[in-house]
């Protein structure tokens, strides 16, 4: 790694804890929305008697005129979080981390979640920033997102996904 690349780094991380000290909450708090920052996708952790979890949405901005566009990622951090509601049923193939295949699982296609503390982070790659703000709840998940909420509350709560085995499919050729 080089010198600039680490000078970067240790900046990003140093910004990283004076937000942490700006919003007076424990830095362990963070953890999922930092690691949806830096690798992506939703996280769930249960640290220190609290419930964590983070919610990435995607949302993309596109001019039609100049062909160019970009997409934001809308990533909700929540404390203690709790699925007021769901509704519909959609059936998807899922790939978990601690699970070496894919799965067909069954999610709702909206949720409502709640949480003793909501934070929403914004990455723009337009921009090149993160903007963070506190969010009052509950907020209305639909698609992917609720799938996600749906997914990371049951690792929260079972520590585990439930879902049929990939290998329960059976191949079919068609002609």
């Amino acid at each position: 790694m080089e010198k600039e690349d680490i000078k970067k780094i240790l900046t990003f991380t140093i910004k990283e804890k004076e937000i942490i000290r700006e919003l007076n909450l424990p830095e362990e708090i963070f953890l999922p929305l930092f690691f949806s920052v830096r690798f992506g996708g939703d996280w769930s952790v249960n640290k220190n008697s609290k419930k964590l979890m983070s919610i990435k949405e995607k949302v993309t901005e596109y001019d039609k005129k100049t062909k160019i566009g970009y997409t934001l990622e809308k990533i909700y951090l929540f404390v203690n979080p709790e699925i007021l509601s769901k509704e519909g049923k959609i059936y998807r193939m899922e790939k978990c981390g601690n699970k070496n295949e894919r799965e067909l699982v069954e999610r709702p296609y909206i949720t409502k979640v709640n949480g003793e503390y909501i934070l929403e982070a914004i990455l723009n790659p337009k921009d090149m920033e993160i903007s963070v703000k506190h969010l009052e709840g509950p907020l209305n998940f639909y698609g992917p997102a609720a799938y996600g909420s749906s997914h990371e509350m049951e690792h929260l709560e079972n520590n585990k996904t439930q879902g049929i085995p990939f290998w329960d499919f059976k191949y079919i050729l068609k002609h």
